[in-house]
């Protein structure tokens, strides 16, 4: 009987396949003495030098574009050839067992690096190709040696398809420290709407959304820090709230214990779920559904002074001021009243998403659990944020599709109070997500909002109950 003889593929077969995978490694020394030989090295050096010099002057006059464009290309780059290449490659999958043997050559396989990508400088996605014989199962089950191996905080691993995986991989926290609330502008001129202060970034920059044209949307769990949303767009809004050029609205169906604090703020346009009458059964449902209509009616009535007057664009002024609804857990308003209430709250709330932001009518929304059945208008917010959640696909309902993919791993955020406050936003320049953090807004922080910013009601009838309000706040 013939044995079966091990045949391997030569060493100028690897190569080429190698080369014909990586063509930067030839095309790169190529270009390099091709210049040196027609144009020589001064040539050569001063093309270089040029485009290291452009490289840094761009990144001085326009840091934001450089780090959505070319920072990420650069750090891929360099992190595929210094951390997912070769020998170091092959030695710490073998540490966690994940390579294989062929059972005919006897040769060790091990899973190779498609691509790698790093959008941010904590977040690297790896895509790799399997070995026969494996599944997602057997990476799944050497998950955390693997994500201690590769030096990883926090390593996700997923099937992207047949025979190929996605390694999305954290590492460390870049807001080793708490961010503070943001500053309360000095005037109104300070204020810009379409850069609302929130926070910052992981790049240490603020972190600014748009607010006027849009609806946003926030999720986070219990313990996630997501008032920071609402006290640090009031903060950076405070001297339009005191102008009168912003009018906020505010629904709390949590019964108002933190946000009574800034009642002055919101004038009469406040509701909770507390009850308001003598009917022990009246849990401010009613209450809540009044002031949401309203709201309703309101954007109906700017919506006729501008087609009167022939304006086809909402400008912010004191007739035409700029009116935000803040909904503290929308749950309690789209899924948890009762049956004939909800539809009744979904379908109002529906109708100003759809129409608000062309005449000035804003929503702020946020909850603890995104669904559809819970939220069934979460598509109408056009602007997201997804602090700590307690499911992985809730990242992909407030996100997007593959957000988590892409390395928003909101749900593996530890719950300690370190990481309050942190979470992820995409835009809509980039659909990679960046890590962001809220800023940690105080009592005293509230006091200060209410004591500099409450609207001037000099001129108004209920001008003196609110002042003695504010002045026991």
């Amino acid at each position: 009987m013939a044995t079966q003889t091990k045949k391997t593929r030569g060493i100028e077969a690897k190569a080429a396949l190698w080369l014909a995978r990586h063509p930067g490694m030839i095309a790169t020394p190529t270009t390099v003495t091709t210049a040196l030989t027609q144009f020589g090295p001064v040539t050569t050096g001063s093309v270089a030098a040029g485009v290291v010099a452009a490289g840094l002057g761009w990144y001085r006059a326009d840091p934001d574009s450089y780090c959505r464009i070319a920072a990420p290309r650069l750090r891929s780059v360099r992190r595929r050839w210094t951390r997912y290449h070769g020998h170091l490659w092959r030695k710490t999958l073998d540490a966690c067992e994940l390579t294989t043997d062929d059972r005919r050559t006897g040769a060790v396989l091990v899973p190779r690096v498609l691509r790698v990508s790093s959008p941010t400088p904590s977040i690297d996605i790896v895509r790799v190709k399997i070995c026969r014989g494996q599944s997602l199962r057997v990476f799944q089950d050497r998950r955390d040696e693997l994500c201690s191996a590769l030096g990883a905080d926090v390593l996700g691993i997923e099937k992207t398809k047949p025979r190929v995986l996605t390694l999305t991989l954290v590492h460390g926290n870049p807001f080793d420290t708490t961010v503070p609330a943001v500053d309360i502008p000095d005037e109104t001129s300070d204020v810009d709407l379409g850069a609302v202060e929130l926070g910052d970034t992981e790049y240490g920059r603020p972190w600014t959304e748009p607010l006027i044209g849009q609806h946003w949307f926030g999720c986070g769990a219990t313990g996630s820090g997501k008032s920071g949303f609402i006290w640090n767009a009031l903060r950076s809004l405070g001297p339009m709230i005191r102008d009168r050029q912003v009018r906020v609205w505010l629904i709390d169906p949590k019964g108002g214990m933190e946000t009574e604090r800034a009642r002055p703020l919101f004038e009469d346009r406040y509701a909770t779920s507390a009850p308001t009458g003598d009917d022990d059964e009246d849990d401010g449902a009613d209450t809540m559904l009044a002031l949401l209509e309203r709201f309703r009616d309101e954007m109906k009535a700017r919506q006729e002074h501008l087609r009167s007057q022939g304006k086809r664009k909402f400008a912010v002024g004191l007739d035409t001021p700029l009116d935000v609804l803040i909904i503290d857990e929308l749950a309690m308003l789209t899924a948890l009243a009762g049956r004939g209430m909800t539809a009744q709250m979904n379908r109002v709330l529906a109708e100003i998403l759809t129409q608000g932001r062309a005449c000035g009518f804003t929503v702020c929304a946020y909850v603890q659990e995104p669904t559809k059945d819970v939220v069934p208008v979460r598509d109408l917010f056009t602007r997201r944020f997804c602090l700590r959640t307690t499911s992985a696909s809730y990242v992909d309902m407030v996100l997007g599709e593959d957000a988590r993919l892409r390395g928003a791993m909101a749900d593996e955020i530890p719950e300690t109070e370190d990481y309050a406050g942190i979470g992820y936003r995409t835009t809509e320049k980039s659909r990679n997500p960046i890590r962001v953090r809220l800023g940690h807004v105080t009592d005293e922080d509230i006091d200060q909002l209410v004591r500099l910013c409450t609207p001037d009601t000099t001129d108004d009838d209920t001008a003196g109950v609110v002042l003695r309000f504010a002045a026991t706040a």
